[in-house]
């Protein structure tokens, strides 16, 4: 199959691209810059420049493909303070592609997140009902987008929705441990919360970039999709690990301190969002095979300064 990836060069986006083309799949990959155009050719794949501002370069590219991977997000915006700004580029790129593939039965996968969930843990099955805040400015929110991506089924496209937990490690990562083990190691003390009980589900990103693919291959429409390897990691377990091979205290914050400490992740450290794919193991016969976070952790890479 011939798929068109948004967010080809990101991190995750550099696994799921490789594992689409070892097993012989064409890409597809969008790149708003010349170095990411470079580096999704040296990988193999072809390129469609532009960014996920252009809804008519993203609806053409969709249209042209035969099956879609939505994986860019303007992180550096939502970081930034416009969260609601970034989301509605979001949604407004998911609009564009999904009616270019509508009627046509092709894959629509939509990279989503899973922190925010209420329940403990959190099923496939949960977030499939909007908050009211989310009803009322549905531009502006992640989950609203989620929800129209899956409404996609109605209109003849295969479309799910891939939650991702907020930790997909391995070597190589920049994302949230990367930043937690640098602000660690600038603040002196691997901080946590309270006691550090709250719980973070991980998978490794070889995990997550295969069951992308499975997604795009074989998830019946309409499907929410979990890319847990660990139901829940415990933050202070984390800390524990961080301190040690950095040589500093892992240390309880307050909230307020956590905030100082890891700045816009401070609020993301206190959270407990236990997370389990049952459902989406037994539905694509996906088994994460790659090391938990913890294994990952003392493997050593997270901390080569």
């Amino acid at each position: 199959m011939r798929f068109f990836v948004t967010g080809a060069s990101g991190w995750i986006g550099t696994a799921v691209v490789r594992e689409l083309l070892e097993v012989g799949h064409q890409v597809v990959g969008l790149a708003r810059s010349d170095a990411s155009a470079d580096k999704l050719e040296r990988a193999g794949a072809s390129v469609q420049r532009g960014d996920v501002d252009d809804t008519g370069v993203l609806a053409r590219a969709a249209a042209d493909s035969e099956g879609v991977i939505h994986l860019a997000f303007k992180h550096e915006v939502a970081w930034s303070g416009d969260f609601a700004g970034a989301a509605a580029t979001d949604r407004r790129a998911v609009e564009a592609m999904g009616a270019a593939l509508a009627g046509t039965d092709r894959p629509f996968v939509l990279a989503s997140g899973m922190l925010g969930l209420s329940a403990k843990p959190a099923t496939e099955n949960d977030g499939l009902v909007p908050a009211p805040e989310v009803r009322a400015v549905p531009a502006g929110r992640r989950a609203a987008t989620a929800l129209l991506t899956l409404s996609l089924a109605g209109t003849g496209v295969r479309s799910s929705v891939m939650r991702y937990p907020p930790t997909v490690h391995g070597d190589g990562d920049h994302g949230f441990i990367a930043s937690i083990v640098g602000a660690s190691l600038q603040s002196g003390a691997a901080g946590y919360v309270g006691d550090g009980d709250n719980r973070w589900p991980a998978v490794h990103i070889s995990d997550a970039a295969r069951l992308t693919r499975l997604a795009a291959e074989s998830a019946p429409a309409g499907s929410v999709l979990h890319a847990v390897g660990d139901e829940g990691v415990p933050f202070r377990q984390i800390a524990d690990v961080v301190g040690r091979h950095l040589a500093i205290p892992a240390k309880s914050l307050s909230p307020e301190e956590a905030t100082a400490q890891y700045s816009h992740l401070g609020h993301f450290v206190a959270v407990d969002c236990p997370a389990t794919a049952s459902i989406t193991r037994e539905l694509l016969g996906w088994t994460p095979t790659g090391p938990g976070l913890i294994e990952d952790l003392e493997l050593g890479h997270y901390f080569k300064m």
